[in-house]
Formats: structure tokens, sequence, C-alpha cells
């Protein structure tokens, strides 16, 4: 059966799901893309059900789908140019607990492809638990393109920062700020945890005072600052650049 109205209830649960309201009432976010959703399936991830077009003849992994016509499929993709595949999958729940290695702290990035971005090298670098404190949602349609896959292995660990600040008791936080040491001369401890800044207003108070040290990356006189995933993915090799 071919879903061809956008006033299927169905239809509109989905659609409801590019926006947070949506996301946290359903439990679930949308992957988009044969890459995607492969990607999504291989990780292990619960998915609720595929949404596929009604021309998509490419892999459906013996999951449960429903069959959208090409007007109703787009208006409930994000993408310029849908491939006919997505999957509403379930947003994996982790609480906030202390860190097993060293991490990453987002606090306050309101840009969801600079979330997703630093998602990503996060995964790469291996800061494989992200703490989120009034950040943008990781698991919005921009977020999850950006993340190219980064928030189906990530830990993403969302809390106030008083709850992160208390599972992070212990762990030396390195705040990334232009008054800092030079990152590529700091020698960071086994274990910590870098906070990065939003685009606009860089840390908080509450993460300036915790705190344990400072770093920055050098640059030039005329250049004022580096987009926030930029920075982030720097600092990120910088602190474990003896590793191969």
């Amino acid at each position: 059966m071919v879903i061809l109205s956008r006033r299927n209830p169905l239809v509109k649960e989905l659609v409801s799901l590019k926006e947070k309201k949506g996301r946290r009432e359903r439990g679930t976010f949308l992957v988009e893309g044969v890459k995607m959703v492969r990607e999504a399936v291989g990780a292990g991830l619960e998915v609720v059900r595929l949404i596929v077009r009604e021309d998509y003849a490419g892999e459906t992994y013996s999951l449960p789908a429903v069959m959208l016509g090409a007007d109703v499929f787009a208006a409930v993709s994000d993408e310029k140019t849908p491939q006919g595949i997505a999957a509403e999958v379930v947003i994996p729940a982790h609480a906030v607990q202390p860190p097993k290695g060293r991490c990453l702290f987002l606090d306050g990035l309101q840009d969801p492809s600079n979330v997703g971005a630093i998602v990503r090298t996060a995964v790469a670098a291996g800061y494989g638990e992200l703490y989120l404190a009034g950040c943008a949602d990781p698991f919005s349609p921009k977020g999850v393109r950006a993340s190219m896959s980064g928030v189906f292995f990530a830990r993403i660990m969302q809390g106030t920062r008083e709850e992160i600040f208390s599972a992070l008791e212990g762990v030396p936080v390195l705040a990334a700020d232009m008054g800092g040491q030079n990152a590529f001369s700091f020698q960071p401890p086994e274990k910590f945890c870098l906070a990065i800044g939003s685009e606009g207003n860089g840390l908080s108070q509450e993460t300036r005072t915790r705190a344990d040290f400072t770093v920055r990356i050098p640059m030039d006189a005329r250049c004022e600052s580096l987009n926030a995933a930029v920075s982030a993915g720097i600092l990120m090799y910088a602190l474990r650049r003896e590793e191969n």
C-alpha cells in the first residue's frame, strides 16, 4: 500500500520529526539516505520503521517499512534531493555519567551543523563521550547530516551544566579560549574533558570557573576566531598529537 496523502496521521508524525518537539514526543529521529540508513542499521540502532518512496528498489534489511508517494516522501524528507529511503530511529538514551576516557563538553552551541560536525570529528579522534548543555539538538536533521553517522557511534549525554560537572568530578577540564596556553605545546593529562563554547558567546561563566586549564589555538593577529567545529577539531587532535 502506498500512502498518497500528506494528511495521513503517520505522515504527520514523520513530518514532526523535523522539529525538536516532535522528536521529544516520539523519542525518535530521522535518518536519510542509502548510506546513512545502512550505517544506522549496522550500528545496531533500534529502527522503528523504514520510510521508502514508491520507486525505491534498494535494500530494506527485512525491517518494517512504509511506502510513500513521491510528493508525500518529499514532505517527510529534509533533503534537497532525497534518495528515496529514510529510517525512523529511536534516539539513544544515555544518562549523564562519568567518562571512561578523554571526552568533550559542548557548552551552549546553537548551530546544529556545528554540533554535528564536532560529533563527527570527536568519533574520529577518539573522544567518544560527549556532554552537551544548552546546545542545538544533535539529532535534528541538520545535526545528523553534519555528523555523517557520528551520532550513531558517539555516547551523547545531554544535561544541565550542574549535572555534567558533577559527572566530571575529578576529571581535569580544559577550556578552549584565546587567553589560554598554546595547545600545541601544552602537555595534557592522560584523562581530560575539552570544553568548547558557543560560536557567539564562547564558554559560559560556570565552565570558565570550573576549568582547570585553558588552551588556545595560535592564530595570525588579523584573525579573531575560528568556526567552533574547526576549532574543536584542531584542539582534539592537537591534544592527542603523540598518537598515531
